[in-house]
């Protein structure tokens, strides 16, 4: 007996598999393009539709799979006719469409008060202010519009006719209630938008039902397996990596450093989203707050590609790992450069994305390991600076549990602890926004019993790590000068 977790990301969609007892068996992935042409960022979710029916082929190879949860990123969504034929681009979150139609609806509704409501504040990245772009300048195609539907709820209504989405990606609309936990009346209204082409909102780990007959003889998978609503790939990733209360935050170190924080009620002061911090409902009754970096192991990829190529040419001929070798050449000491590592724009709590980076300090006395070691400390200075602004809102994790690619560096994850202070502790697991979507789905389907005693066994503790107080004390220092140091470089106008 097996279960699945499908998580669908911009670059490619896995599904991972465990049995009956939450052991790892199998993982199958695919790869697919991103549109970025003229400005405009576009995805094709019917080709997203056909790799995830190539992976089910590649995985029904296990016979007896009884569940399989569905998790997505946010904000993109495709617009169908009444033969689910997909009608209009499926825009990405970067792409620069409805920006004036978010002035209308801040216009009309006020900022504050739509954070309020939604839990973000107001932007064009999410869903509302695309949808209403579609209706202003592609009538024809808005006039045939049946249905609405984000990339999870698209995949799991394509495998079973039911449409449903998780209370955590209808967030990302900038169109849910969450304190009520349903669509907003008033922000649909103001934005000529009928609910109904909207699909039902419910719990993470909520059953959708049987995949279609069709579905199943198409890809093998037995027809009797359950397909189950996950939740917005962050949340489950929260869930993969076992983390069920406010004093833990999760690190996810990947090509950007996003760091979901559980919250036990919604804020009461909306300052919060002033920042560009985000509230989404959680499971149990809990809300999660997203802490966001542009840049995580990205900065470190950049180095590897600019500085390191003729190592990394090296280190694949010798099959050694690359950022191994280079963690192997990080002196001890704190370093003393200082980097904004904001080479794509700034996230929380600036939302400049004019932003640039900044490399402050050098010397001839450096050399490239003291940059590569900056650009590490750079991250988690931002990571620090966040957590500065939510102490204002008492909001104050007491340790991380990491994971990720930037997880398996233990000299970054140590950096990371005598910066912020806090212990660390790194997961063995990579995959936890599929390992949490699959845990979900397998207690919704009886098939586990609980939801935190399968993280633990499906997630597992790698090692912990815990701040070094002299280090500590030197990286105050070198943060009080951080502090000044995205004014300073705002102020050049670069």
């Amino acid at each position: 007996m097996y279960v699945g977790g499908l998580d669908i990301g911009t670059t490619g969609c896995k599904i991972v598999l465990y049995d009956e007892k939450g052991s790892f068996i199998d993982k199958f992935y695919k790869e697919y393009d991103v549109s970025r042409s003229k400005g405009l960022h576009e995805i094709d979710l019917l080709g997203i539709w056909n790799s995830v029916k190539s992976l089910l082929r590649e995985a029904s190879k296990y016979k007896g799979i009884k569940a399989i949860g569905v998790t997505s990123f946010g904000e993109t969504f495709a617009m169908l006719d009444k033969e689910d034929n997909i009608l209009a681009p499926s825009m990405l979150y970067t792409d620069p469409r409805g920006e004036a139609e978010c002035k209308i609806l801040v216009d009309t509704l006020g900022a504050e008060n739509i954070a309020k409501m939604c839990g973000v504040m107001p932007h064009f990245m999410y869903s509302l202010p695309k949808l209403m772009w579609i209706k202003n300048n592609m009538p024809k195609a808005f006039e045939k519009a049946d249905k609405v539907l984000l990339v999870q709820d698209y995949i799991v209504y394509m495998l079973t006719g039911k449409r449903q989405i998780d209370y955590a990606l209808a967030c990302r609309t900038m169109g849910f209630d969450i304190l009520n936990k349903c669509w907003n009346k008033e922000v649909f209204n103001a934005a000529g938008i009928d609910i109904s082409l909207m699909s039902q909102a419910v719990e993470s780990g909520t059953t959708a039902g049987q995949m279609k007959d069709s579905i199943a003889r198409e890809t093998g998978i037995d027809k009797d397996a359950v397909i189950v609503t996950g939740s917005h790939d962050q949340i489950a990733a929260i869930t993969g990596a076992g983390i069920f209360d406010s004093s833990v935050a999760m690190d996810g170190s990947g090509t950007v450093e996003c760091v979901p924080v559980i919250l036990d009620k919604v804020p009461e002061n909306a300052e919060l989203y002033s920042y560009g911090y985000s509230v989404v409902p959680h499971i149990n009754g809990k809300y999660a707050c997203y802490v966001l970096s542009y840049v995580g192991g990205a900065a470190l990829k950049w180095y590897r590609d600019t500085f390191a190529v003729h190592e990394s040419r090296k280190a694949e001929e010798e099959g050694k790992n690359i950022y191994a070798v280079l963690d192997s050449k990080v002196k001890d000491e704190p370093g003393d450069i200082l980097v904004l590592p904001h080479f794509a724009g700034a996230a929380t709590p600036y939302m400049d994305t004019n932003s640039k980076a900044a490399f402050v300090g050098l010397t001839f006395e450096h050399d490239l390991s003291d940059i590569y070691k900056a650009l590490m400390e750079g991250v988690a200075y931002e990571i620090k600076i966040n957590f500065e602004t939510l102490q204002r809102f008492e909001i104050s994790p007491k340790k991380l549990r990491a994971s990720g690619g930037g997880a398996h560096s233990d000299v970054w994850l140590q950096i990371k602890s005598d910066i912020l202070g806090i212990p660390i502790t790194a997961l063995s697991l990579d995959e936890v926004g599929a390992a949490g979507t699959a845990i979900l789905a397998g207690v919704s389907c009886g098939i586990f019993d609980d939801v935190e005693k399968y993280t633990k066994i499906i997630a597992p503790e790698r090692k912990t790590f815990t701040p070094n107080r002299d280090k500590n004390e030197t990286y105050e220092g070198n943060m009080r000068k951080y502090r000044k140091l995205y004014t300073a470089v705002k102020s050049l106008e670069v």
